[in-house]
């Protein structure tokens, strides 16, 4: 998924001179071609990230479409001032790629991992979020970028993961991958594959699971949301970010709003309000969090009864 979104800017850019790229702390070797053929739409910058949103904001309001990529959690942290008073304040047309979205850095302690980035940039007004679940669907979702009106935050998972994603991507909207009747699991980047398995497993246990799919967390797709929700007794949101903010506070936001309460059985499935202790794998997080096929199985068992 990683290497797709570069991939993408770099065709983006050879079809389109408006668009710049900015790459924050790349590694050695990285996108060597784009520098070499396009030299006046690339800058590799050094480790200063709000610099480079101040940068990136007063290319766009030259009429640049600019692509920067560096570590989420530098981007949504340490950027936040200047994303929010430099870009969305003037709806400039810059798209953040946030390596490392949720779990992705656990070999490097819980300083780069961005447990909180979507309920960050979900809180900043004219600000759009997108978390793909793989690099299909990374793939025509950076083509929907290009005119997209106003900043963009992406979510990049690990990369290499498995694809599970089918049909076309527009920005906004939320797709229905499975259909029940008995709880609706509802996912944002790659939780999809979980949820996918957990149907299967769900379904030898003759419980009939639909999935939805969010992978724009910001707009949220309400009507297809509420719509969906409305044939399911039980729903259960799933991700790899915090408790707090992200798609099941969305989800929850939604229900709440559209009078299904007292008829909705509705959890989250996602990490607890803590910083993650040790190191790890992400693999090994996930399973420690419990963010994972068994769990969501064991949530919808105890829901329906």
């Amino acid at each position: 998924m990683r290497k797709m979104s570069l991939e993408m800017v770099y065709r983006l850019a050879k079809k389109d001179r408006r668009v710049f790229f900015i790459g924050s702390d790349l590694g050695f070797g990285t996108l060597l071609q784009f520098e070499k053929e396009l030299p006046g739409q690339f800058l590799k910058e050094g480790v200063s990230e709000a610099y480079i949103i101040g940068l990136a904001a007063g290319l766009a309001l030259e009429g640049k479409i600019v692509y920067i990529n560096t570590i989420a959690t530098f981007l949504t942290r340490r950027c936040f001032e200047q994303i929010v008073v430099d870009l969305a304040l003037h709806r400039a047309k810059v798209r953040l790629i946030g390596s490392g979205g949720g779990l992705v850095y656990a070999p490097l302690g819980p300083t780069h991992l961005a447990i909180e980035d979507i309920a960050i940039m979900r809180a900043i007004p004219n600000m759009t979020v997108i978390a793909c679940a793989d690099s299909r669907e990374m793939e025509k979702m950076m083509l929907k970028t290009v005119d997209w009106p106003g900043p963009i935050y992406i979510r990049l998972a690990k990369g290499s993961d498995p694809l599970v994603t089918r049909g076309g991507f527009t920005i906004g909207r939320a797709y229905v991958y499975a259909r029940g009747k008995d709880v609706l699991l509802v996912t944002t980047g790659i939780t999809l594959q979980l949820a996918l398995e957990a149907k299967e497993i769900l379904g030898k246990k003759n419980v009939k699971a639909g999935i939805l799919h969010v992978p724009t967390l910001k707009p949220l797709d309400k009507k297809t949301i509420i719509k969906t929700v409305r044939a399911y007794p039980a729903v259960i949101s799933v991700e790899e970010h915090s408790l707090i903010g992200g798609l099941g506070s969305g989800i929850a936001e939604i229900i709440s709003e559209a009078d299904f309460i007292g008829r909705k059985l509705f959890r989250r499935i996602a990490l607890p309000d803590e910083f993650p202790e040790g190191y790890g794998s992400q693999k090994e997080q996930l399973l420690d969090k419990r963010i994972t096929v068994a769990e969501i199985v064991k949530t919808a068992e105890k829901l329906l009864k």
